[in-house]
């Protein structure tokens, strides 16, 4: 995933200090290499680097103040550009500018050293490894680790105050809401597994578990529900992405992609969660749950159905007794 970043200027300065002690670490790789020769001692590996660079951050102080993990991610990234060197792939590795070859890298285990976290529709907050350099005990890890969780109260009651405001609208504004009706907590179970059985996708089943609980759809439901007495509807959406609004039409080959919707019958184009959308707000459920494009299933039949039941049902007798 790619994400546009709006850093603040003290944020902003501390990204470019990253990528100056990124660029200073490659560049001193790439002197070393310059110096071999076919017949001298191999230029140092990796794993020799590393530990020229932990010498190095324990005499340099500014260098220190930088991210271990960057500047090692540097050294690997760099490792791995020699070795495409060497196999013939990619040219020689060169030396950065400053004000060209500004960037870094980071790379490692999400929510342990860095974090990506969706705090809206289009906004979204990543942190970079600084609670990770404090050491564990010290009066700074407190410092920072009550300062994150000061920024996580916050979000919550931003969360809290839009549900309590986007309800008591929508309580007001109709007299029925006709919700989708999630399972939140299927929806959010984790991808892990077991040790003999592990999940696939974990870290992206977690940061998708994240996005879900920052969306607040639970907490909003709760409260319609409660400011809406009896006025709350909660529609299976079984199928809603792939039945046409316009003529009812159910087919899986309706969905075209993961956001375009095109109707194999009327020609009916809309985005795939709008049409579904669309669905919901009528109060249409499908009652079949055949797919017309198996085999071995019959064709659906009354894919659209008004709440109550289909009201094209045969006459049934009227039972009275004596």
């Amino acid at each position: 995933m790619r994400f546009r970043l709006q850093p603040t200027p003290a944020q902003e300065a501390a990204l470019l200090e990253h990528c100056a002690h990124a660029r200073y670490v490659w560049n001193l790789a790439c002197e070393q290499h310059l110096h071999w020769r076919p017949g001298r001692a191999s230029a140092p590996g990796y794993a020799e680097q590393c530990r020229q660079l932990t010498e190095a951050r324990r005499e340099f102080a500014w260098l220190a103040a930088g991210s271990q993990t960057v500047q090692q991610q540097a050294l690997r990234d760099f490792g791995q550009a020699m070795a495409h060197f060497f196999t013939g792939t990619h040219r020689r590795p060169r030396w950065r500018k400053a004000g060209v070859h500004e960037g870094f890298r980071i790379v490692g285990h999400r929510g342990a050293h860095w974090d990506v976290r969706r705090l809206s529709r289009k906004v979204g907050e990543v942190q970079i490894r600084r609670l990770a350099r404090a050491a564990r005990g010290s009066n700074r890890h407190k410092r920072i680790k009550t300062a994150i969780a000061r920024l996580k109260a916050r979000q919550t009651d931003r969360r809290k105050d839009w549900v309590e405001k986007t309800s008591t609208d929508l309580a007001r504004r109709f007299d029925l809401i006709r919700l989708e009706d999630l399972k939140i907590g299927n929806m959010v179970r984790s991808a892990r597994g077991t040790i003999a059985a592990p999940g696939v996708n974990v870290r992206a089943k977690a940061g998708l578990n994240r996005s879900i609980h920052a969306a607040g759809w639970g907490h909003l439901a709760t409260w319609l529900e409660h400011k809406a007495v009896g006025r709350v509807e909660k529609i299976h959406p079984a199928y809603t992405s792939q039945t046409c609004h316009a003529c009812g039409h159910c087919a899986a080959d309706n969905r075209e992609s993961q956001a375009v919707f095109r109707c194999r019958a009327c020609g009916h184009v809309d985005h795939v969660d709008v049409n579904a959308a669309k669905n919901i707000a009528a109060g249409r459920a499908v009652t079949c749950l055949s797919r017309p494009t198996d085999p071995d299933r019959p064709p659906v039949r009354g894919a659209l159905q008004p709440l109550g039941g289909a009201m094209n049902r045969e006459p049934q007798p009227v039972l009275s007794s004596v």
